[in-house]
């Protein structure tokens, strides 16, 4: 089994409960050693395009953890869903799930990724963002029903989950698959190589 290793044995916090960036990390070979989500403000200033959005958000969760535990690498991460330049809200309710429905179905949508790493060795977060097109055929109202009824959407950045009841919906993709799922983990696995990090081989 291979495993990704911190410099020194140093502590891994990922500072997100979601369990698609655990998996996502686990298929690099990286298990965090705690997981602390962070507690912050995610509302995009007014002005705010996506992207910066979506750096920012990134290095925030990390910083509010890092300023916890300075003595441990912290990952930070975060997935925004656009429509043009506005930023798609994550859906907490059918009427928002709805809405964000109506807005990507036939038609192709962004979707960015930010990740951030703050190193304990240096002090220093290194902050990255990637960018996805995803394209969504267009749904009757039959469609549209079942899926609302499911309740895949809840909680989702944009009201869907690519690897979940709206994967069929989806015709094309341009980007990374994992990002869109959460977390880009081939450039996750560069910054952690950045930072020093190296693969072991340990027993089963």
């Amino acid at each position: 089994m291979i495993q990704l290793c911190s410099p020194d044995n140093v502590p891994v916090i990922l500072a997100s409960a979601s369990p698609r960036r655990v998996a996502l990390l686990d298929q690099i070979g990286l298990q965090a050693d705690e997981i602390i989500p962070a507690d912050i403000d995610e509302s995009n200033l007014k002005t705010e395009l996506p992207l910066p959005y979506a750096k920012r958000m990134a290095f925030e969760k990390t910083t509010a953890i890092a300023k916890l535990r300075p003595d441990a690498f912290v990952i930070g991460a975060d997935t925004v869903v656009a429509c043009g330049r506005r930023i798609l809200p994550k859906a907490s309710d059918k009427q928002t799930a709805q809405d964000c429905l109506r807005l990507l179905m036939g038609r192709a949508h962004r979707v960015y990724g930010g990740i951030a790493l703050y190193n304990p060795t240096t002090a220093k977060i290194m902050v990255k963002a990637t960018l996805s097109h995803v394209h969504m055929r267009r749904l009757d109202h039959k469609e549209c029903d079942e899926y609302l009824h499911h309740g895949d959407w809840d909680g989702k950045a944009g009201g869907y989950a690519i690897q979940g009841a709206a994967a069929e919906f989806i015709t094309k993709i341009q980007g990374s698959y994992s990002q869109i799922m959460g977390l880009d983990i081939y450039l996750m696995a560069k910054l952690l190589k950045q930072a020093g990090f190296t693969k072991q081989v340990r027993g089963k």
